[in-house]
């Protein structure tokens, strides 16, 4: 009796994994930034910049660090680094020193627990449904980002204060520990099985070596996709590290309608990114994986404009905003390893994403702080979200600008590939 593939149910485990480590910390920690305003004092310039001090500190740890661990250790590794930082966040006093010092906990443990870790394991166990896989595991991220804010946070602030929320948030961290280490497999070789659950072709080669980075850096495919996801995702950490503020000043400023006006939008918005993620990774699957992330980049950026037409007068345009943003945002983040697996090879692609998400991680927090110190310049968001737009437009060109095909997986099953032989 055949042995059932227990691909899925790594799909599964890293479901939750991944929206323990990264939707829950990643969505939720905004909705403190308030709070850090009104308890400390703090300018908004200097509650975003630990996120990019940290992220630049910490640019080092991917391309020497990652790839010496295996996936289900480096999920360990980067939950416990997150915990200590957001239970560091609940017990901190006023120094901004020691918040910095907190955010570079945090930026570690999300190089380890994040995206390389899920990309990896999942490009490991498949190779024809790498999309589908990749999509179901995204959604771990939408599924517990959107409950992070409105159903996490603000009902433990509500209950308590913020800072047992936030410590709240640390301790749910080791909720990924029992998964990681008793349920999850690195590669389909530990149960004596291959990707997909069938022998294909790539399977009777011997596998092929990493590229060293010196190649990697050669192509000019591994540029483009850098500066375009660079790009676009530091538009989208613009917008979910600053909605709440933009809403704060454009008129919301009960803290009750705030508190729950940024829940409902960071539901919306996550749980949009769950449709975003199931068509578009079945789009990559079945089709040309530059026009699908193309489209995407180009949603992200036409969303952006939208927010500012969210005012007490017009609440309900956030729908409208956080509706399509999320659908975008879902899939981008998504497309970004398939791409580059694509592009460069699944052997690879733990290098190539060593220096593509570190990079990422640099426009996800310094774009941010760009928005930040534009912001307390002008007195208002204006400006700074024109450039958030133009940012995401940049993006969306330079995935357009990628050449028209890249490495692909041999998939073909072998019973596949005897019947081409055959008819040629």
């Amino acid at each position: 009796m055949k042995e059932k593939f227990y691909g899925w149910w790594i799909t599964v485990f890293a479901f939750f994994t991944f929206g323990i480590a990264v939707g829950i910390p990643y969505y939720g920690g905004p909705f403190f930034y308030d709070y850090y305003k009104k308890t400390f004092g703090w300018s908004t310039t200097e509650i975003t910049l630990g996120f990019p001090v940290a992220a630049l500190a910490t640019l080092w740890v991917g391309p020497l660090l990652v790839h010496r661990f295996s996936p289900r250790k480096m999920i360990i590794i980067g939950t416990g680094l997150t915990a200590l930082a957001f239970i560091g966040f609940g017990t901190m006093s006023g120094s901004l020193a020691t918040y910095y010092a907190l955010w570079f906990l945090y930026i570690g443990g999300y190089i380890f627990s994040g995206p390389i870790a899920h990309q990896v394991i999942v490009s490991h166990w498949f190779r024809k449904r790498r999309g589908k896989a990749m999509a179901v595991v995204y959604l771990g991220v939408g599924v517990f980002g959107g409950i992070s804010a409105k159903f996490i946070a603000a009902p433990l602030t509500a209950a308590f204060d913020f800072r047992a929320a936030l410590i709240a948030f640390g301790c749910l961290m080791f909720l990924a520990w029992p998964i990681a280490l008793f349920l999850m497999k690195d590669k389909p070789s530990e149960l004596g099985q291959v990707p997909d659950g069938e022998r294909t072709i790539e399977d009777e080669k011997p596998a092929e070596p990493p590229k060293p980075f010196r190649e990697l850096l050669r192509q000019p495919a591994f540029w483009l996709l850098t500066i375009g996801s660079f790009c676009s995702i530091g538009s989208i950490g613009s917008i979910n590290q600053h909605m709440k503020l933009v809403f704060l000043e454009q008129g919301f400023t009960d803290q009750i309608q705030l508190n729950e006006l940024f829940g409902n939008a960071t539901l919306c918005i996550l749980f949009s990114s769950i449709g975003g993620r199931i068509i578009m990774g079945a789009l990559a699957d079945k089709y040309n994986k530059k026009l699908v992330m193309a489209v995407t980049y180009v949603l992200v950026a036409s969303t952006i404009p939208l927010l500012h037409l969210v005012t007490p007068q017009q609440p309900g345009f956030m729908y409208v905003f956080a509706l399509l943003f999320g659908f975008g945002m879902g899939a981008d983040y998504m497309l970004i390893p398939l791409m580059a697996a694509d592009r460069f090879g699944v052997s690879s692609l733990a290098r190539a994403m060593a220096v593509i998400l570190p990079t990422d991680t640099i426009g996800q927090t310094w774009i941010p702080l760009l928005v930040s110190r534009i912001h307390d310049a002008d007195g208002n968001y204006s400006s700074a979200l024109t450039i958030v737009f133009v940012l995401a437009a940049v993006g969306a060109t330079a995935i357009l600008a990628l050449p028209g095909s890249g490495k692909r997986d041999e998939t073909l099953s072998v019973q596949d590939a005897q019947r081409a032989a055959a008819k040629r």
